[in-house]
């Protein structure tokens, strides 16, 4: 059996969504920036996508969706917009939080070294932000508050309508990478009083390579991409209009069937919790309820993530693990490490992220493999034998 168990990292192209694109190849292709005929068929049905997608979020104008490639490139354009515009009323102060998806920490290690002053709030132990943190923080040279919507290895959904609402009685812009949520929570940007908004159409369903950024209107945004006029003058570029049309045919279908995946994938979803929680010295990482459907994220003590992942492929189970493996890197999930995890612990992490593609048969085959491997990885490690021997405390 093949399982794919990591649609936190990308997801599996829906049928409508390419059902969506196939007419931009080789009927409506023209650059809808050109003024003839074909083109501005293009361009229509780019304002289309663009109408909808305003309409599935909540935002007010089809304008204050600006294409990109995804979500790191939103990420980077609305945090350094904000930069950018706080600095020139004199307020350089910036606050996010210690567990934000990369392209937000480094942009915001990218501004601290241009001379902005960066708080990064603790998210606690179930690695959720707690609003007094946010409101203690903000000062009065403070220029944007970024916090993600869902976290992209826990899961875990952060209070962003009252962080919303607190910015919006500061007068604070409000940021949030919804990555990990749009498309599987309800996300509505006028009642949630967010300001910017990142998101990727192939963390549900869509094509990869395309994004949005939400700007409410009134909110002027810094060129990440200098090219030609295309949306509006603030992302150069030919836009990218199959994908475009993928990404509204996804979110349209996931926003529609959202129900009935919630239930089902959250089904999936405590199986794998209630399977894994009988492994003894194992730790289910984040807030037990508050959290994003189809994500999973648990340690195992005494065994490397690494390992776990390489003999769950050799099962045919696809999952990812919180330690930065890909890179070389020995170092643990700074996610984890966040929620005070100690290294040794945060070291034997696997992250299972399951969507409605998914099946109960699957769930079983993974928490018997994962229960089979896990034992496996134990016998050979020293480590657990110290731990099981006393040389060391169990710390789980």
């Amino acid at each position: 059996m093949r399982v794919y168990a990591d649609n936190a990292a990308t997801t599996k192209l829906s049928p409508a969504a390419k059902e969506a694109m196939l007419p931009y190849f080789d009927e409506i292709y023209g650059n809808p920036s050109t003024l003839y005929t074909l083109g501005q068929e293009a361009a229509e049905h780019l304002l289309a996508c663009r109408t909808e997608i305003a309409q599935l979020i909540g935002a007010a104008d089809p304008r204050e969706i600006v294409f990109t490639s995804g979500g790191s490139e939103a990420d980077n354009q609305a945090i350094i917009s904000a930069a950018r515009n706080g600095a020139r009323k004199g307020k350089k102060h910036l606050i996010s939080t210690k567990f934000e998806h990369h392209a937000v920490l480094h942009t915001l290690d990218k501004l601290r070294k241009e001379g902005f002053d960066v708080t990064l709030l603790d998210v606690h132990e179930n690695g959720v932000v707690r609003v007094e943190d946010v409101a203690a923080a903000i000062r009065d040279d403070t220029a944007l508050v970024s916090v993600m919507f869902a976290n992209n290895e826990i899961g875990t959904i952060q209070p962003i309508e009252a962080i919303g609402a607190l910015c919006r009685e500061r007068g604070i812009p409000f940021h949030t990478d919804a990555v990990q949520a749009i498309g599987h929570v309800p996300v509505d940007v006028q009642a949630m009083h967010i300001d910017l908004l990142s998101c990727s159409a192939h963390k549900f369903n869509g094509p990869r390579g395309v994004g949005f950024l939400y700007a409410r209107r009134g909110i002027p945004l810094t060129n990440i991409i200098e090219g030609g006029a295309q949306e509006r003058g603030k992302r150069g570029g030919t836009e990218n209009t199959p994908a475009i049309a993928g990404m509204a045919a996804a979110l349209r279908e996931a926003v529609d069937h959202m129900a009935e995946n919630t239930e089902k994938v959250t089904r999936l979803r405590e199986t794998l919790i209630a399977g894994l929680s009988t492994i003894e010295h194992a730790r289910l990482n984040g807030d037990r309820d508050r959290r994003v459907p189809g994500t999973v994220n648990f340690c195992f003590e005494g065994i490397e993530g690494e390992s776990l992942l390489l003999l769950l492929d050799r099962k045919g189970i696809a999952a990812s693990s919180g330690s930065a493996c890909t890179s070389g890197s020995l170092d643990p999930s700074h996610v984890l490490l966040a929620i005070g995890l100690p290294h040794e612990v945060a070291h034997g992490s696997l992250r299972l992220s399951v969507g409605e593609y998914n099946t109960d048969e699957e769930m079983a085959y993974i928490v018997d493999n994962v229960r089979q491997v896990v034992a496996y990885l134990r016998s050979i490690s020293p480590v657990w034998d110290e731990l099981e021997t006393g040389a060391r405390p169990h710390l789980i």
